[in-house]
């Protein structure tokens, strides 16, 4: 990276370098903007952003997945409107920095990242955290303000309702745990995973036109359910608060109703898979990522063919016990808990099958939990 920097701009003097982590979320999906709970774990898949000062006032920004340059004078980034592209994320960051009083000073930003795009492996997160310890320079942020302030560039800038997790995981990711985030609270709890196991994600490489739409109608469709269950539970603020006793009692719309019961059960699938790692129970692990994306299919109806496919296919694989998608849906990823000792053959099956289904070679990436964002 210092090589390509010094190239595109001419000088590395003040280099620095800072790395945030994509992540896998094991269990919890379409829950955390529910207020609900989620369990990921941060990966060794990352996004690098390299900076330095500029002399001329301006802030550039080159990509170097995408081979683009973007560059906004420095004093203008406040009143910047959305350019619809890569750029957002970081601008975005770069204007909720502004407006939590931190400056941004002209500077040269050169951006290499190994989380793919659209894989549902948050490579916007590791983007907007990367970027803002970049745009920041060593002036110290709380974790939890700078995971929040990232999720507010998402919301305000990119105009995408995300909820908090992926921000928070690329934050507070640690070395081999997954991460409980209680997302009303934003407190956390790190889960340790049982030993001779490991998780793998398969990309389908595919993601559908439906994705985005369809994720703000899901939470449209759960604000919806809690207008409803708020009328008989006066305490019920989101879906965080409902039981499965208290849903079953409620008449709700039949689609909102769907849709509530997926994030309601969710959030006890997320405890019960807590308490099955604890107890070192990776076969009761694996049930419940079944229930999770039997639950994501039918009920959020947010899954699609490749994906169904590969937990499918995935679960005729020895060593394999349990598969489910992860991330918004409709393509991106699965992720696979099996046996450590099964992963070779499991990738060598699982792309054999998928390319002779759909004619298409899956990228299959090993989870290695890793530690959140920092300077290196």
């Amino acid at each position: 990276m210092t090589e390509t920097f010094q190239l595109l701009f001419g000088s590395v003097e003040g280099l620095r370098t800072f790395r945030a982590p994509g992540r896998v979320n094991l269990i919890g999906e379409h829950t955390d903007y529910n207020l609900g709970f989620v369990l990921p774990v941060a990966l060794d898949l990352a996004t690098t952003v390299a900076i330095a000062p500029s002399r001329d006032g301006m802030v550039r920004i080159y990509s170097q997945l995408r081979q683009e340059i973007r560059q906004f004078k420095a004093q203008e980034i406040a009143a910047l409107a959305p350019a619809y592209d890569w750029s957002d994320y970081s601008i975005g960051v770069a204007r909720e920095l502004i407006l939590a009083g931190f400056p941004i000073q002209p500077c040269n930003l050169l951006i290499a990242s190994t989380v793919p795009e659209g894989s549902g492996l948050s490579s916007s997160a590791a983007l907007e955290v990367s970027s803002a310890l970049a745009f920041l320079h060593g002036r110290p942020l709380n974790p939890l303000e700078l995971a929040l302030l990232c999720q507010r560039a998402e919301r305000n800038f990119v105009g995408m309702p995300c909820g908090i997790m992926d921000q928070y995981i690329s934050v507070f990711g640690r070395k081999n745990c997954a991460v409980e985030i209680d997302c009303r609270s934003l407190g956390h709890r790190l889960v340790s995973l049982p030993a001779g196991i490991t998780f793998v994600a398969v990309n389908t490489m595919v993601k559908h036109a439906l994705a985005s739409s369809a994720y703000r109608e899901r939470v449209a469709e759960c604000a919806a359910a809690v207008e409803g269950l708020h009328q008989q539970f006066p305490s019920v603020e989101s879906l965080r608060d409902v039981s499965p006793e208290q849903l079953a009692s409620v008449t709700l719309p039949e689609l909102v109703g769907r849709r509530a019961r997926h994030v309601v059960t969710e959030d006890v699938r997320v405890g019960q898979f807590v308490e099955a790692s604890a107890a070192g129970d990776p076969r009761q692990m694996g049930r419940l990522m079944l229930e999770s994306h039997a639950s994501l299919r039918d009920d959020y109806q947010v899954s699609c063919q490749e994906l169904d496919f590969l937990v499918d296919a995935a679960m005729k694989i020895d060593g394999v016990y349990g598969s489910r998608m992860t991330g918004g849906g409709f393509g991106g990823c699965t992720v696979t808990l099996l046996r450590a000792d099964a992963a070779a053959a499991f990738e060598e099956q699982i792309s054999a099958a998928y390319q002779a289904q759909f004619d298409v070679t899956p990228a299959v990436y090993a989870c290695r939990p890793s530690d959140g964002a920092a300077e290196l």
